[in-house]
């Protein structure tokens, strides 16, 4: 496919342009083609504010004194309101704490449930600029749209002068980017969140004379970006919001890494109720689709994304396999899927291993070729 990715010659003002630069306001401005318009409205628990004439200067004489005893007053006032939004801003830092194992990191939400919080997670990601593709509250699974971070085009004289006339979408990135919400109900009855991150690139062919598009690594920076924006979105103080992106964002040793493949599986540091969790989050980050779940059994039924089968051609890691195609040809959509089923071991380990539709036993080079994706993801 063939896209625009530098102005048209027809732009001759390029010399009129200042130095390029990339904008500090912010490292993220997603854009998808279909973002649509929401106007500001006041939550259904909060009153609209009213009109105060605090500026007013009071009709008649006014002295010295009462002038300032109403300032004190106000003062007074405006200090009882730091106050009590302090007050909130702490209670919602002790609902909402962002926790981490291994490479894995998720937010764990308490005193509200997953009712409550998918329509506000939801407007979480329309107001940061994506359309929601998938939008399964049975599932537990969120998804948006693949979108463009326009926050990497530099801000230069040619592109703002372009956006003064309506021309701004000259301008795009050869990435594009989509996001995956999960929610999972923990054993203490809290709701834990989980963001993945997919990514793709625009690439020339060998031949320099077309462009495709290809899988790109996950970015965990984007993922505790996102997390910690989400904090703030429910409330969390900015201070400790910041503070636990940064620590999400540090390196994981290898010491700590808490998956490893053993006898045709990945057994995984963790009781079941943890391995499960994380197991959903790897197959999220793996390019896979889960298409129903059994908990009672630790069953996830998967189907590779239809963005991948389409890419067979383009390098993705599912793609190459290409075992979603029989000899007809058909596509994933098509065929049956396939288990990945989570089994406990004792209390400390699981197991994680793949299975057929009907759970039988896949061949011995397909398993060993998907056991590493997963084990890299549950680490």
């Amino acid at each position: 496919m063939k896209s625009l990715r530098h102005l048209l010659p027809v732009v001759a003002v390029a010399g009129l342009a200042a130095c390029a630069s990339t904008s500090d306001d912010s490292k993220i401005a997603y854009k998808s083609a279909e973002a649509p318009k929401r106007t500001l409205e006041v939550p259904p628990d909060l009153t609209a504010p009213e009109l105060t004439n605090s500026y007013a200067m009071p009709a008649g004489g006014v002295s010295a004194k009462l002038m300032a005893q109403q300032q004190a007053d106000q003062a007074g006032q405006q200090a009882a309101i730091r106050a009590g939004t302090a007050q909130v801003a702490t209670a919602a830092s002790d609902t909402v704490r962002l926790e981490r194992a291994g490479g894995q990191r998720w937010l764990s939400v308490s005193g509200k449930s997953a009712e409550q919080l998918w329509p506000l997670v939801r407007e979480f990601w329309q107001d940061n600029g994506f359309v929601l593709k998938r939008d399964e509250p049975q599932l537990g699974i969120m998804e948006t749209d693949w979108a463009e971070n326009r926050a990497k085009i530099p801000q230069d004289g040619v592109r703002k002068l372009l956006a003064t006339v309506g021309l701004d979408g000259l301008y795009a990135t050869p990435e594009r980017d989509k996001f995956r919400t999960r929610f999972e109900r923990s054993p203490n009855g809290n709701v834990e969140i989980y963001i993945s991150h997919r990514g793709m690139v625009e690439s020339f062919t060998e031949g320099k004379n077309d462009t495709k598009w290809q899988p790109r690594a996950d970015d965990p920076e984007l993922e505790a970006e996102f997390l910690g924006r989400l904090m703030l979105a429910l409330g969390v103080d900015e201070t400790k919001a910041k503070q636990a992106k940064e620590d999400a964002a540090q390196p994981v040793p290898v010491a700590q890494r808490r998956a490893r493949i053993e006898n045709g599986a990945v057994v995984v540091d963790d009781a079941f109720d943890r391995a499960w969790r994380r197991t959903g989050l790897a197959l999220d980050r793996s390019g896979l689709v889960v298409v129903d779940r059994n908990r009672a059994s630790g069953t996830y039924f998967v189907r590779p994304a239809k963005s991948e089968t389409e890419k067979v051609d383009e390098g993705g890691f599912w793609s190459s396999l290409a075992f979603w195609r029989d000899k007809e040809g058909k596509t994933a959509a098509e065929q049956p899927g396939y288990r990945i089923v989570v089994q406990q071991v004792s209390d400390k380990e699981s197991r994680v291993t793949v299975q057929g539709d009907k759970g039988e036993a896949l061949d011995g080079k397909l398993v060993n070729a998907i056991l590493p994706k997963l084990e890299q993801q549950l680490r």
